[in-house]
């Protein structure tokens, strides 16, 4: 269940509902587990209920631990409570990888399921282990229909309530639908002119003041001119994905990793 204070947007997959506002556990540069255990804590303390993580961030375990601890500190009920979304990483997005990897997350989490689990980025590496940045001869192409369709297994098989993409541009989205039996309910994307776009945002700060000042986005609307200044703004990606490209990889330039739409 959601933080009251917090409205929900709908799946695209039609297979549930996600809070409007989530919290990003990434940290660059990284800090340790507890500090982030204590800032999934306070943010729960606050009303936050849907929590961001991913193999690569190394924040699956102590975002796990700060659920347990919220529970016996009864500031959630259990962990139903929360929407928990969780990342495939590179070198797992091969098809006889995704099941075991999202395993690797449920025991970090220490929970049976996830809300929501995600493709990190349209490209695969070489199998192994989870790092960053990939070894530019690592890179490989993603065979988006099978990776996708043991996604979809994932979900059938109660790994995952939902399934859904990040980092894709609309070509490589369209990709992945020509073959799906279950379509992505989310392509990841980051406030309040977002969140009036329909669009659910993820924040990420350690700090306490800044998590409730982001909270605060759904005390007050923008106007309708001021939605279409905000609009006329050029649009660019703040994260271009460059450490994605490489010379011996599918993509070269971030031209072809985003197909153009930079």
């Amino acid at each position: 269940m959601a933080s009251a204070s917090i409205p929900e947007i709908n799946l695209n997959s039609g297979t549930g509902k996600i809070p409007a506002l989530g919290f990003g556990t990434a940290s660059d540069p990284p800090v340790d587990s507890q500090t982030i255990k204590t800032a999934v804590l306070q943010a729960i303390e606050l009303g936050y209920r849907h929590f961001d993580t991913a193999a690569l961030y190394n924040s699956e375990q102590p975002l796990g631990e700060a659920i347990a601890e919220a529970v016996n500190r009864r500031l959630i009920g259990s962990r139903r409570d929360l929407f928990i979304t969780s990342k495939l990483w590179c070198s797992d997005a091969h098809p006889q990888h995704v099941a075991p990897a999202l395993s690797t997350t449920l025991k970090n989490l220490d929970t049976n399921y996830i809300d929501l689990y995600l493709i990190h980025w349209p490209v695969s590496a070489k199998a192994g282990k989870v790092e960053y940045p990939i070894k530019a001869e690592d890179f490989a192409p993603m065979e988006f229909g099978s990776v996708w369709a043991a996604m979809e297994e994932c979900q059938r098989i109660g790994l995952t309530k939902a399934i859904g993409v990040s980092n894709f541009s609309s070509k490589k989205l369209l990709e992945i639908l020509a073959t799906a039996k279950i379509p992505p309910a989310v392509n990841q994307v980051a406030l309040r002119w977002a969140y009036e776009q329909g669009i659910g945002v993820v924040m990420k700060s350690f700090n306490r003041e800044r998590m409730k000042g982001n909270m605060s986005i759904f005390d007050w609307w923008l106007s309708s001119q001021e939605v279409d200044m905000i609009s006329e703004i050029p649009q660019g990606r703040a994260c271009l994905g460059l450490d994605y490209t490489s010379i011996y990889g599918p993509y070269k330039t971030i031209q072809q990793l985003w197909d153009e739409d930079i």
